[in-house]
């Protein structure tokens, strides 16, 4: 990643070569579908996968290319995002809850890959198939593509994290495939790219953030003069009418205190539009060691609400999922919805650990307040 903020766009994946490229050997950015996995050593198993409400597997939502420049031991480094389906654990802003983080890294001499980079044109043939396995022999879930270390109990073939998927997939056509494979069927192996429970998938593309020109910044402090002067009228008019029944019994420094906050609140949110407003696609915000852009005053984590790395150093800002992200992954429903205003990463300083590991990293999910929406 380059020095300043850059951005994400949600890009469809079309034809042979675009699968191609969402595969490992590519190191891609993504959206949705299945985990392209780094490293093939110290996979997340099923239980650190789980929803830290409901306690049901996550999927798999992003992932992010990010090496670090000068680190020869992260030469590859790559973050990977995975989210509860149960738009019920959304309830609730504050750190992880329906979300989970990893983090791997590989030096460019490495077991799985070559030192060369990855060829720009796709080989000849049909877009590859989901892999039932890595090269290092672990088994991948059908449904999800994380570890399986539970296979069915009739042809020993299908691997499973857990028993929710596999009575998932059984649903979905095991029942019926899964004699074949005593017949010697072997395309009764083969996976099925899609299913219910995976986010639909996307490439993400990377783009530098354009710099802000004077006019646009003239632009917004005159917006935000205007946004106070109206803030300031709101006040006096509010101030020489009546009161509403609802407020009598509040004193004039209670009535103070809400409308400032407010105006401060509002400044944020307008902040927040501002920014977006230049590239309103964006799904996501890098910029590692620097800040993220709040979408609210409320509900942002202090130093010790961000735990530090195991290695005992402190975690600092990578990166951000904007809301926008909201609008590919088909989660809108008539009742509750799965939302967020923004999803903050915060990922070790020191960018510990090897290549045989896949260290957790903290998430913090802030909404929008209340009457500020996009």
């Amino acid at each position: 990643m380059a020095p300043g903020v850059e951005l994400g766009f949600a890009a469809a994946a079309e034809g042979p070569g675009g699968a191609w490229r969402l595969r490992s050997a590519c190191f891609p950015s993504k959206v949705g579908g299945r985990p392209a996995w780094l490293g093939e050593a110290g996979l997340p198993g099923p239980a650190a996968l789980r929803c830290g409400r409901c306690q049901q597997p996550c999927a798999f939502l992003l992932q992010l290319y990010a090496p670090l420049p000068g680190r020869p031991d992260a030469f590859h480094r790559t973050l990977f995002v995975f989210a509860c389906r149960s738009p019920a654990c959304y309830r609730l802003a504050g750190p992880s809850g329906p979300f989970r983080v990893f983090r791997n890294q590989l030096p460019r001499r490495n077991d799985t890959y070559s030192e060369e980079p990855p060829p720009e044109e796709p080989p000849p043939g049909p877009a590859p198939a989901p892999p039932r396995r890595l090269s290092s022999g672990a088994a991948l879930c059908r449904v999800c593509g994380c570890l399986g270390p539970r296979s069915c109990g009739r042809c020993h073939r299908a691997a499973y994290c857990g028993p929710e998927h596999q009575a998932l997939d059984w649903r979905r056509g095991h029942r019926r495939s899964c004699g074949q494979h005593a017949a010697g069927d072997g395309s009764a192996d083969a996976i099925p790219e899609h299913n219910e429970f995976l986010f639909p998938e996307y490439e993400i593309l990377i783009e530098p953030e354009e710099p802000e020109s004077p006019a646009d910044s003239n632009d917004d402090e005159q917006g935000a003069e205007n946004t106070s002067k109206d803030a300031k009228e709101q006040e006096e008019l509010g101030a020489a009418g009546v009161a509403d029944e609802a407020f009598q019994s509040l004193d004039e420094e209670t009535l103070e205190a809400m409308a400032k906050h407010e105006t401060e609140e509002e400044k944020i949110f307008q902040m927040f539009k501002k920014q977006v407003a230049a590239e309103p696609e964006q799904i996501i915000r890098y910029c590692r060691g620097e800040g993220p852009l709040w979408v609210s005053g409320e509900n942002r984590p202090e130093e010790k609400d961000i735990p530090t790395c195991v290695c005992g150093a402190k975690r600092k800002f990578e990166f951000q999922i904007m809301p926008q992200l909201l609008n590919h992954l088909q989660v809108d429903s008539l009742g509750e919805s799965i939302d967020w205003g923004t999803l903050v990463v915060y990922t070790c300083a020191d960018s510990c650990g090897g290549a045989n590991e896949y260290l957790e990293e903290f998430i913090w999910k802030q909404d929008y307040s209340m009457g500020c929406t996009l």
